[in-house]
């Protein structure tokens, strides 16, 4: 069999296409389109939404459009701020209630994560548990105030009970259905690896039930806050809950505000702390930041 030859047209034609082509250009580095935004920085976006409504608050009070015994102007809520501040009264307060928070949110958090993993991994565990927990969870937590206060009296209990009643549920939800939706063929594949039934809940069903449970973690850290409000009305006597109480029979409105701040500077810290940890074990799941 002979070798097949090039023809001679063929490899002057390529030599003069090498002759015409262009000059070879430095290469260009590719940017991703989400990265290629013009604009005010993000977090500079972030804060015009709240900046604006403090503006328009500052304005109405000012103009007399707000009076101020509806509600007191920024100026005169930072002036509460301080004086609190300055007495020490704000900052006790906070130690208070976010240890009542915390306190309800590892109690309730605790049961309800156990209570999913054991409903989510085994049959006989979703028909133990399920039923009752989707009953319980429809029950509002406010109704069962009288009940809290018979069984645990006046004190702390019943408000760290309320607490973790709150929190409990949403954590729940979000871990049993992270179990549920961990994909299948996975799990296939643990057991032709050679996984154990503890290893494949280890290192297949509990990572892919995280992101659900992150998720379960900032409602439940929500309505750590929402439940907090309804039990600092318990006979408390130290809080913020209390310090509103304090206002509300006095018509301060703007120590009323001060304690409404101090809450959702509360909520947004702790949501912050919770978008950090997704950040952190969740860096192997790619997800859409928004166009």
């Amino acid at each position: 069999m002979t070798a097949i030859d090039i023809p001679h047209g063929g490899a002057v034609a390529g030599k003069r296409a090498e002759a015409s082509a262009p000059p070879e250009t430095a290469r260009e580095r590719l940017i991703p389109a989400t990265a290629r935004r013009t604009g005010p920085p993000r977090w500079l976006r972030r804060t015009m939404g709240p900046l604006l409504l403090l503006l328009l608050w500052h304005i109405a009070s000012v103009t007399g459009v707000l009076p101020a015994e509806v509600l007191a102007g920024p100026a005169t809520v930072v002036g509460a701020a301080s004086a609190l501040l300055a007495s020490g009264e704000l900052q006790a307060a906070i130690a208070v209630s976010l240890r009542r928070a915390m306190s309800g949110l590892a109690i309730g958090g605790t049961l309800g994560v156990a209570l999913a993993v054991i409903a989510g991994l085994t049959r006989l565990g979703e028909d133990l548990v399920d039923a009752p927990m989707q009953m319980l969870r429809t029950v509002p937590n406010v109704a069962l105030i009288p009940l809290l206060i018979i069984w645990f009296g006046i004190g702390e209990a019943p408000k760290v009970a309320l607490i973790a009643l709150a929190t409990a549920f949403p954590l729940y939800l979000n871990v049993f259905a992270g179990i549920r939706g961990v994909d299948q063929t996975l799990i296939e594949a643990g057991r032709t690896l050679g996984l154990s039934r503890l290893g494949l809940v280890r290192h297949v069903v509990l990572p892919g039930a995280l992101p659900g449970a992150l998720v379960g973690l900032r409602y439940s850290l929500g309505l750590s806050w929402l439940a907090l409000v309804f039990g600092e009305q318990i006979n408390a006597t130290a809080g913020i809950g209390y310090l509103m109480a304090n206002a509300r029979e006095f018509f301060q409105t703007d120590v009323i505000v001060v304690c409404l701040v101090v809450y959702a500077l509360l909520g947004l810290a702790v949501d912050f702390i919770v978008r950090t940890l997704e950040r952190i074990f969740l860096a192997w799941r790619p997800s859409f930041t928004g166009a």
